[in-house]
Formats: C-alpha cells, structure tokens, sequence
C-alpha cells in the first residue's frame, strides 16, 4: 500500500484538507469543497437482480476506475462504508476482491475510522433523550404510542426488532414497545449520506420526527434539544474517507445505508467531492437496479442536484442462468440463460426510462463458458446497448480496458438529455408507490394494509405527503418475494408499512416481509472469524 499523502497527491488534495487515520487512510475535510466548481462525470454502477452467486458491484466499479486510470484518465470511485452484520453474517466484507479492491481491507471493513460507530451512537442518544424526557415529566406531552424513533445496532440481531424498554419500576423509565434496526438503516445514517455540508447535517438531524404529541402534532429532534449533541457526535464522521484501491487509484468510502431497507449508495459528500478532483467518478449503487439505481434517480439525484451521465450495468452468465431456472446450482447452459435473459432486458428497458445511456458489464467468472458470455453481448446489442466482457477480478483494471474504452467514448458524445426521476412531488404518496411499482417491478396492482394505508394519511396531513417514497424491498426479486425469479409481470405489490423519514427526506415504504433488523444464519461468517497469534485476522473475505 502507499502512503495515502501519495494518493492524495495524484488528486491534488493540499495538506491542510487532510485528517490522517494512520498510514493509509485520511479524512477529507469539508473545506476542501470550496475548490472549485465540479468538473467530473459521475458513472452509476449497478447489476441485474443479484443472486447468490454475486454479481460483483463493487469489484466491477473499483476494476472501472483502474481501467479508467490506466487509460490516461483522471478517475476516482466512490463506495459506501461496510456494515458489521454482513461482515458476520451471509455476505462477509464489502471491499471488492482479488485485484480490484479497496485497501487497508481489514480496517474498512472493520470499526472504519469510527464512522458507523458515530452513527449508532447519534442515533442512541435521541432514543436516550426521548425516554429521559418521558421519565422526567414529559413537558412536551409526547404521546406513548406514537413514538417512531427506534434504536439501533451495527449487528443482525433478529430478536431486537420488537422489545419493550422501561420495565423494571419507575426509576428505570417508562415502559413501552420499541425496537431496533440495524445501524445502515438508520435515518441517522441517511442524514449523513444526504447532508451536503456541516450546516445542512443540522438542518436534517433538527427535522428528524421521533413521534407525535397527543394533539397529533408532530416532535422534531430540535424539541428535544438534541441537535448540538447528535453534531457532536458526527462531526468527524461527516467528513469522507481517502483510501486506495489495490493499483493505487483514488478511493473515496463514505456512509453506508443499504440499498434493500434503504437508499443504498455513498455520501453526496464523497460524490461531491470526488467530481472536483477528477473528471470521471464511478459511484456503486446497491442491489438490483430496481433498488440502488432507482433510489438514485428518484431520492438522490433530486435532493442533491447530481446527475449521472451514464449507467454500467453488471451482469454475469451464472447469475442470468438461475434468473432463468430458480436454481443457483444450474445448469448453467444456453437454454437456462435464454431463459433468464428476460430479467437483464427489464432492468436494461427500466434505466433507459431515466434517460441516461446504459452499458452492460458481463463479469466473467472461473469456469464462465464463452458461448454464453458472447450470448449476452449478442442479446445486448439487439437491446440497443453495448456491452463488454471483463474479469477485474483476476486482471484488475487490465481486465477493464475495453469497458474504460466504452465509457470514454459515450461520455464525449453530447447528451441525449438531462437525466430524469419517474415522478414529481405533486403526486401523493400512494401515487408515487404505484408509479414504481408499475413502472420498475412490473407490478399489476398495489394493495396497501390498512396500517401502512392510514400512516401514508396521516403523513400527508401532517404536511409530507411531498415527499419521495424509499422502498424497503427485497433484493432477491423484482417482486416482494424473494422467491420468484426472472421478470413476473401483473404481480399483486404488497405494502405492509411505512415510516416517516423527515431529516432524510422520503418515506420509507415496506413491502412484503422485509425488515430492517435482519437475523444471522445458521452458519454465519461470524464463525469463520479469528485472530492469530501474531495478531492477524483470519477469515474475513
């Protein structure tokens, strides 16, 4: 690894916008967004429906980004910060792999500069200050039963999700039901993904609504004089994270919301940022396309004014060949992936309804037969896109040059247009779940529990119904349920509930069975973990 001042120098960062966290990481300080207007293109990478084979999201965009650099260009990539449960659980790390990486893996997947603990605890002192506030008289007559403000934890924990707090007699509070959801769920967390600077991280974490009174008026975190110190507690963690990839391009790793029970991509600081110190910046969108790109364009891109200039689409044979079997062990043949092509043509059909140009990435795996690598690029082009097949994996950003070569060439084309969401602020709530049930899951119908139905109600009375909706859904399937594969149309779209995010800005809508708190496996990746005698971690991937 290099110094990260040498990483620093490639982007022309000047010492004093620099925060060092040992040899190989920084913090980049705010100021440094005063340099200058953004003069980069942002690249949005997201995949088809992902399947347990993975897709490789993160290893396409940091291989993108090595390519783009060894091609002559100015490039960075920017990535959200992994959370501790799937480190223990199912997925393990998040940092990419084999040559197209982002390093110090260990330390960014592990406690990374402080950040998600930051968060947590933010997050905690609110909850703290609302049962303080109920056990010391409750001035504000904050009614019990419409408080909406969980806690939270960096850990799947499935029985946190619904407990009752304040038992055990007066001096130990006032009892009532609450619960967790894992910290990238936090709308602590997406305040910090979404502030655009230190004054606007007030403004979101003042406006955050804990509940109700008991005249049905709404209590903000400002009513509880809980700003200043939720700043306190954030004021190093807003600030991105510099780190490098395995051939030393630019890394920015900032925030960490999910893309399934969440908005899914990283800071708008790190974007920001990276679009004034390099002239293409190659930004990951969690899950499906149907998730992270679509909460892209329809919660991120209106708030923060960023627009994408071009979509790569990551897409893989084994993946498209279980899209058309509901089999992860195969087979693995022509007929299978014939038959799950229907799954890449409706993410290819939904990006191009945003109106920005779209590539596919078919990401070769060990073993990939290439008649069916060469099937997905023929399929492709009668699609109307281009495509490459690449191995950043094994290569790097070698393993890219021919994706890099593409992206140069359709961003120095004029642009067909300005990037557009798929609804406006006009539409009601209950609009705006159908428009993108419709028009992105291929839904045929929306049915509302009357639970979630009468919060979406009281939402637009108590003056949100502006706002966009944030999808909780299950990443496994365009519909919500995880069960079925390729690209169901006419499907029933169940919403079961719904939460206001006032500081974030949306609502968060829940289909199906999603939760926000999930649960370890049987086997979890927590029980291939250890420390050797030397002190080395073992097992992490």
């Amino acid at each position: 690894m290099l110094h990260i001042r040498r990483i620093a120098d490639r982007m022309e960062i000047p010492e004093e916008f620099l925060e060092y966290y040992g040899r190989h990481t920084a913090k980049l300080r705010l100021d440094l967004l005063g340099r200058g207007a953004a003069r980069g293109k942002l690249i949005l990478v997201t995949a088809i429906t992902p399947t347990s084979h993975g897709e490789g999201k993160t290893v396409v965009s940091i291989g993108l980004t090595q390519a783009l650099c060894r091609l002559g260009k100015s490039a960075a990539v920017t990535l959200r910060e992994p959370s501790l449960g799937p480190v223990f659980g199912l997925k393990g790390g998040a940092t990419g792999g084999g040559q197209s990486q982002v390093i110090p893996a260990e330390m960014i997947n592990l406690h990374f500069n402080g950040d998600f603990h930051a968060v947590t605890s933010a997050h905690n002192l609110l909850a703290a200050i609302v049962d303080s506030h109920l056990h010391h008289g409750n001035d504000l007559a904050i009614d019990v039963d419409n408080i909406w403000w969980p806690r939270t934890i960096d850990m799947n924990d499935r029985s946190l999700r619904h407990v009752i707090a304040g038992l055990g007699g007066k001096a130990n509070g006032v009892p009532r039901e609450t619960g967790f959801v894992i910290t990238a769920a936090s709308e602590i967390m997406a305040i910090l993904a979404m502030a655009s600077s230190r004054e606007d991280l007030r403004r979101r974490l003042s406006e955050v609504v804990i509940g109700l009174d008991l005249k049905g008026d709404v209590i903000r975190a400002r009513s509880l004089n809980a700003t200043g110190a939720m700043m306190v507690l954030l004021n190093e963690a807003i600030m991105p994270n510099l780190v490098q990839t395995t051939e030393g391009a630019p890394a920015i790793v900032h925030a960490g919301p999910f893309a399934n029970i969440a908005h899914g991509t990283s800071s708008v600081l790190a974007q920001s940022m990276g679009l004034r110190l390099a002239d293409y910046v190659v930004n990951e969108c969690g899950f499906g396309a149907d998730l992270g790109a679509e909460k892209y364009f329809d919660l991120v891109m209106p708030a923060a004014g960023i627009e994408p200039s071009l979509t790569v689409l990551v897409a893989s044979a084994r993946a498209l060949c279980t899209q058309g079997t509901g089999n992860p062990a195969g087979p693995f043949d022509l007929a299978s992936l014939r038959a799950g092509m229907c799954n890449l043509q409706r993410h290819i059909r939904n990006l191009k309804k945003f109106r920005v140009p779209v590539v596919v990435a078919i990401n070769r795996f060990p073993g990939d037969d290439e008649t069916l690598l060469n099937e997905i690029g023929a399929f492709c082009r009668a699609n109307g896109v281009e495509s490459a097949i690449i191995d950043v994996f094994n290569q790097g950003g070698a393993g890219a040059l021919n994706l890099g070569e593409i992206v140069i060439s359709l961003l120095a084309q004029p642009a067909p247009g300005r990037p557009e969401s798929l609804y406006d602020s006009s539409q009601s709530l209950s609009r705006k779940v159908e428009t993108v049930a419709r028009e992105i899951y291929g839904a045929g119908s929306v049915c509302m529990e009357p639970a979630a139905r009468s919060k979406l109600d009281r939402f637009t009375r108590i003056g949100f119904g502006h706002l966009p909706v944030c999808i909780a859904k299950t990443q496994s399937s365009f519909t919500d349920n995880p069960k079925l594969f390729g690209a169901p149309e006419g499907w029933p779209f169940t919403v079961t509930d719904a939460i206001l995010s006032a500081g974030a800005g949306w609502v968060v809508i829940v289909a199906g069975n999603m939760m926000r708190m999930p649960g370890l496996g049987k086997s979890p990746q927590a029980f291939a973990l250890d420390v050797d005698a030397g002190g080395n971690i073992t097992g992490l991937r």
